[in-house]
């Protein structure tokens, strides 16, 4: 027998607060935003309606064309990156070594860090007249050659390889709480019929972590989308627009050109990418509560 609950008047007045909160500064700001994109607003908000022009102009630009290939390019070996090495890097501190903790901590360090430093960490690094290939060539190896930040063809493969190094320890400490609570009847099982450790790994526990690497790739996928400081730390957009990304075309022309109605539809253009980025997500994640629900 159901028994049904008589709505509580105090906990609707006290979330009350809350849901204005929710109303006015996330949805009415984007909405604001979502008017002024199809306005002529330059450095001040402008009510000179101008229909579709300002994204028109937005997809007549080769900077923007250019930035959302960029981030297409660092989104996908980005998220793929940080859930394969993550993966990894769980299995094994999964087999129990020695100085677990200390590992585990090194190799979770990087994403406390912002992406304000990762850039300008991996930025000296990877400088042609500071870092790796000078002390290299110092060492006598003249011909050794790592330019990558001041490569055209190489330098979103630097934003990449910044990314995953710091992005690859959120995916470690999800598969590992994951592999932590798997029974260990299914290792012994496993191991009674003779199955190899990384046969166990790939086809009985990555299938069970399919949820939790799921979730790992949704947040990982959010923070391409608005990808900004550490590109402007590493190589600012550069060389040309090899590195250029929707986030720092949208800053651009903000503050830069004081171009609003643009950067508001470059705005508005990123939260349909999340949407769509999101949703899929949350209609299989629905559908399987509703097929448990159904059981």
């Amino acid at each position: 027998m159901s028994v049904k609950r008589k709505p509580n008047l105090s906990a609707t007045i006290a979330l009350l607060p809350t849901w204005f909160v929710a109303v006015v500064v996330f949805i009415g700001t984007m909405a604001w935003s979502i008017r002024l994109s199809f306005t002529n607003s330059t450095l001040f908000p402008s009510s000179s309606y101008v229909g579709f022009a300002q994204y028109s102009k937005l997809f007549s630009s080769a900077k923007w064309l250019a930035s959302l290939q960029n981030v297409l390019i660092f989104g996908v070996l980005y998220v793929a990156g940080c859930l394969l090495l993550g993966f990894l890097l769980a299995a094994a501190l999964d087999r129990k070594i020695r100085f677990e903790s200390a590992f585990r901590t090194i190799f979770l360090y990087p994403y406390a860090m912002s992406f304000v430093v990762t850039g300008l960490i991996w930025q000296w690094m990877l400088n042609p007249t500071l870092g790796i290939q000078a002390s290299v060539r110092s060492l006598g190896w003249e011909s050794f050659v790592l330019d990558w930040v001041v490569n055209r063809d190489m330098a979103i493969y630097a934003l990449v390889l910044a990314g995953v190094w710091q992005g690859a320890g959120l995916v470690m400490v999800i598969a590992l709480a994951g592999m932590r609570g798997i029974e260990a009847e299914q290792w012994k099982a496993a191991r009674i019929d003779g199955i190899p450790v990384w046969r166990i790994y790939v086809s009985i526990i990555l299938p069970q972590l399919g949820p939790a690497l799921a979730a790992a790739g949704m947040l990982l996928a959010m923070g391409v989308i608005k990808t900004y400081d550490i590109v402007v730390a590493m190589t600012n957009g550069g060389p040309g627009n090899a590195t250029e990304v929707p986030a720092k075309f949208i800053m651009d022309n903000l503050f830069g050109r004081q171009n609003l109605g643009l950067a508001t539809a470059g705005a508005t253009v990123l939260v349909l990418g999340v949407i769509i980025a999101v949703a899929p997500f949350r209609y299989i994640m629905h559908m399987r509560d509703k097929a448990k629900g159904a059981a």
